[in-house]
Parts: C-alpha cells; sequence; structure tokens
C-alpha cells in the first residue's frame, strides 16, 4: 500500500470522494445528504479499526483484555499497620525532637501499638511544659492524656485511623499505577477491590515476564539517607558500647560491610537526611569500575537540607538504607548536593528493576498477595477464537432467521446489525478501551437488542399494511409509531449498564462499556439507517407489494 494510503485521515477522504460520486450517480436528490453522511460516518468507523489485530508485528487497534492477550491478575492486600505504625514513629520522632529543644528531661518515649505512642518518667516540674508540647503538635487526629506520674498517652482517633487507612490504600493504588507505567503494559487495570477496603486489583495484559512485574510491583522501596552513629560486626559488640541497648532515638540495621559477603550491623539515627519521597529521577550508571549503580536527584527542598547537613557531618558514614537493610554506608568527604549515588552488588537488570521503582516512588505499605492467576497468551488465543466464532455464528443464525421470516426486508435488518457492530468495534478503538470476553458478551447482547428493535419495526410495518396503508406510509408510520418504545427500551438498558460501571470492576465494567457503545450505535443503526435504506428502495421505484 502506497504511504499515503496508509495515512488513515487520507485514506478515509479518497473513499468519502467515492462515495460521494456514488451517491450522485444512484441516490435522489432529497437523500444524499443522509446517504453521504451515513457512509462517511461507517467508513470512518471501518478506518478506525483497521487493522483490528496484531498484524506483521504491528499491535491491532483494539487493545485486548487479560483474558483474550494473556498476562498476569493479583488481588494485593495493603497492609495499613505498617502505615500506621510510621505514622505513630514519625509522631515519636517530633515528640522528642520537641522535648530536646525544651529541655525537658524524660525516661523514654516509644510507640505502644500501630494506633499509639507514651512519653514516660517526665520530671514532674515540667510536666506543664511536655503536656502543651505534646497537644500543640497532636491537635488534629490525636487524643492526649496525662496518665500521673510523668506519664504521657497520645492516643490516633478513630476518624483519623480510618482516614489514614484510605489514604495508604489510595497512595499505594497511585504508586502501583506510575510502576505499572514503567513496564509499559497496555490497559492495565488497577482499582479497589472487595467489601474491606484494603485491597488491590492488578490486572496487567500481555506480560511476558510475570516474576519481574511481581517484584516491581510488590518491593515497597523505601529508600533513606541516615547518619550512621555506630557500627560493628556483630549486634552483642554494638550494643556493649552503648549500655546494652538501642538508643531511643536510633535504630539497629544490618546491611553490607566493606568486604564481599560480609555483613555488618549498624546504628543508625532515626532521623533521616532524605528519603525516597524526596527523589526527583533516579537512573541507572556505572562506576569508576564498571559496575552498575544507581544515579538519583533530590528535589531543591531536600536538596537544601542534605547539603547542609552533609556539610556538618564531614567524616561520619552515611547509610543508604533501602527495606529496612543497608545497601551501602560511604564515608561523607565533602557536602553534598542535589545529584548522589547508590552503589551495592547488584546485577544491571537488578539495578533497572530498582530504579524504576524509585522513580515510581516507595508503597507506604507492605503488600500481601491474596490471589494470582496467570493467564497464558494461548489460552487468550483461544479465547479469541471461541469468541469470534460463536459472534460469527451467531450473527450468522440470526441473518438467516431475519431472511426466512422477513424474506427481503431481512437483508435491510442484516445491515443494520452489520453497522452495529462496525460502529461497537470503532469505539472500543477509538477511545482505548479494552476489549474482553464479557465485552464480546456485551456486543452478542446489543445484537440481539438490535434484532428486537428490527421485530418491532418490522411487526408494525406489517400491522399497518394490514390495516390497507399504502407501503410508502406503513414504513413511514411504522418507524415513527416505534420511536418512543424503542427510546425507552434502550434508557433503560443504559441505566443499568450505567450502574454495572460504576460499582464493577475489570470484566464487568469491560461488559458495562461494550453494551452502553452497543445500545446508542444500535439507536442509530436500527432506526436511522434502517429508515433510510427502506426509503432509499422504495424511492428508486414504485413499490406496490412490501417483500416483509
Amino acid at each position: 500500500m502506497s504511504p499515503d494510503l496508509q495515512n488513515p485521515v487520507i485514506l478515509w477522504l479518497l473513499l468519502c470522494a467515492a462515495l460521494a460520486g456514488l451517491a450522485y450517480a444512484f441516490i435522489r436528490p432529497e437523500l444524499r445528504v443522509r446517504a453521504i453522511a451515513y457512509g462517511a460516518f461507517l467508513l470512518a468507523c471501518g478506518v478506525t479499526i483497521w487493522p483490528p489485530y496484531e498484524r506483521g508485528g504491528e499491535p491491532g487497534k483494539i487493545q485486548l483484555g487479560l483474558d483474550l492477550r494473556g498476562g498476569i491478575h493479583l488481588v494485593l492486600q495493603v497492609v495499613i499497620d505498617d502505615a500506621l505504625n510510621a505514622t505513630v514513629d514519625d509522631a515519636v520522632t517530633t515528640a522528642r525532637e520537641q522535648a530536646s529543644r525544651q529541655g525537658i528531661e524524660y525516661g523514654s518515649a516509644q510507640r505502644v501499638d500501630s494506633t499509639s505512642f507514651e512519653v514516660v518518667g517526665v520530671e514532674p516540674a515540667r510536666g506543664k511544659d511536655m503536656r502543651d508540647i505534646l497537644r500543640d503538635y497532636f491537635r488534629d487526629g490525636w487524643e492526649v492524656r496525662e496518665a500521673g506520674e510523668g506519664r504521657f498517652q497520645v492516643q490516633m482517633t478513630e476518624i483519623y485511623e480510618k482516614r489514614l487507612a484510605d489514604q495508604t490504600v489510595e497512595e499505594a493504588k497511585r504508586t502501583l499505577e506510575r510502576r505499572v507505567n514503567q513496564l509499559g503494559v497496555a490497559e492495565p487495570v488497577i482499582a479497589r477491590h472487595g467489601s474491606t477496603g484494603d485491597q488491590i486489583l492488578v490486572q496487567l495484559p500481555g506480560v511476558t515476564d510475570v516474576e519481574q512485574a511481581k517484584r516491581i510491583i510488590k518491593t515497597t522501596a523505601q529508600l533513606a539517607l541516615r547518619l550512621v552513629e555506630d557500627s560493628a560486626t556483630s549486634a552483642e559488640t554494638l550494643l556493649l558500647s552503648h549500655g546494652g541497648r538501642v538508643p531511643d532515638n536510633m535504630e539497629m540495621l544490618t546491611g553490607a560491610g566493606a568486604e564481599p559477603g560480609q555483613r555488618v550491623h549498624y546504628l543508625l539515627r532515626r532521623e533521616a537526611l532524605a528519603t525516597g519521597r524526596d527523589l526527583k529521577n533516579a537512573r541507572v550508571g556505572v562506576d569508576e569500575s564498571n559496575r552498575p549503580q544507581i544515579n538519583f536527584t533530590l528535589n531543591p527542598t531536600a536538596t537544601d537540607r542534605f547539603s547542609r547537613e552533609t556539610g556538618r557531618n564531614i567524616g561520619r558514614q552515611l547509610a543508604v538504607v533501602l527495606d529496612g537493610s543497608v545497601y551501602t554506608a560511604p564515608t561523607i568527604q565533602s557536602k553534598l548536593g542535589a545529584d548522589n549515588r547508590i552503589t551495592g552488588t547488584f546485577t544491571t537488570e537488578e539495578a533497572d528493576e530498582l530504579a524504576k521503582i524509585l522513580r515510581a516512588g516507595a508503597l507506604p505499605a507492605t503488600l500481601r498477595y491474596l490471589q494470582e492467576l496467570t493467564v497464558g497468551a494461548s489460552l487468550g488465543r483461544d479465547s479469541i477464537r471461541d469468541g469470534v466464532r460463536a459472534s460469527i455464528a451467531a450473527l450468522a443464525f440470526i441473518a438467516l432467521f431475519m431472511l426466512v421470516y422477513y424474506r427481503l426486508s431481512g437483508v435491510n435488518a442484516v445491515v443494520a446489525l452489520s453497522a452495529n457492530i462496525l460502529i461497537v468495534l470503532a469505539a472500543l478503538a477509538y477511545f482505548g478501551a479494552t476489549l474482553t470476553l464479557p465485552g464480546i458478551a456485551g456486543i452478542i447482547l446489543t445484537v440481539g437488542v438490535g434484532v428486537d428493535t428490527n421485530v418491532l419495526v418490522f411487526e408494525r410495518i406489517r400491522e399497518e399494511l394490514r390495516n390497507g396503508k399504502t407501503v410508502r406510509m406503513a414504513v413511514q408510520n411504522g418507524f415513527e409509531r416505534v420511536l418512543t418504545t424503542i427510546m425507552d427500551t434502550h434508557i433503560t438498558g443504559l441505566i443499568a449498564a450505567a450502574f454495572l460501571f460504576q460499582f464493577g470492576t475489570g470484566p464487568i465494567k469491560g461488559f458495562a462499556v461494550t453494551v452502553v457503545i452497543g445500545y446508542v450505535a444500535n439507536i442509530f443503526a436500527s432506526y436511522f439507517l434502517s429508515r433510510f435504506l427502506f426509503e432509499w428502495v422504495l424511492g428508486k421505484r414504485h413499490v406496490e407489494k412490501l417483500s416483509i
């Protein structure tokens, strides 16, 4: 095909020009405008869907869903307690910092459970000051109670807990969407799922490397750059030098040492100089030894804080913490800026995956697999073949029935039904909607509705003929008197489909979309197009008897 003809707009214009010529040659003047308009619309639909399926390595215009293309289906549960614990830990850090700034002595400040923390051992003379700090900084969403003897309890309210849980699931959903976009998946489904409110449905059509997709989806990728207070090859040695316990403002983590295979225990400050939320970009690079590394850039706000703190701590180790493990802990040689790097013993593929995850952002909580289903590409092809065969068989049977029962008028119905299917497929291709097996069922349903519409029209025309009306008058009255009935039935179906789309997920939404498009297309095809075909035939010659 000529390159110009591969342009859908140019191809459509040429076909419309040919159509206009045929209309002026064979169509009465009063019908020409409608003939050209209807024909141009149907030609646009045909050009839109071509090619409908993959050909010569080029993807088809119609996007196929998981059940037709193959891929993975996952139901994930967001562990809400992780986000609640992190929120309470941040609150504890804030309470410690403010108490230290005010010079308030206390025994300890620590999390009690996922929704509360307590400060104990506050000196009696400073109890009022501690109470004022807690009430000032934890005014919204928290309840502060004074238990006596220098003990303060801070409890998250139930409303705040529910709001935080909902925000956690929404943030996890948005993060998964960004990560899936990194995979280049066409028409993925990522939606909240189930009645508990903490589940997310993920469907990835056409994904071939299932394990890679699962790793990218599930990895939390919580990045933190934290100062190292001390380190040792054993936890006992590290604790011994700090009075046998981890200080309240610190945390002990393990990670890679300077030697290959070496594990080191690090005592880190809880407060991070920068986190994954501060990342502006992350990409794969190589170090001086040509080993993979991850280059990352901080946003301007984080850069100012990071530069200031690293300038104050030259000569100290800075730990790069990923998902609770120290990847590397280099020594700060000079004040650091926006551009930095993460080195480690990962492969190029691992570095690429980690860069994608960091660009997409960290998950606010851990994800737990509840359901996993893999649909093979061969099964998808079988579904397409069976679905197409079923559709063709249904259409052929319907066409035969209409031709036998309504004779030559049945040709009109077959044309209208074919136009209906063409419009539905074109709309799916134009809007980038996904065709699934339930969607194919929706197409078959709209064909049935189209048949019902044609039956209503044809029976009304028969009734008008039996009452002694002329053929032309019978056709005119037949279409006019069923319009109200047609609109009533179609509006009812559209309302039902709208509810399915609003409250359904995945395949149910695909079914609803197909039904909505099909019902609208059927009004055009079975009423307006069918009426035009009758008028065209009746206008060609004087007809005294209609084959119906």
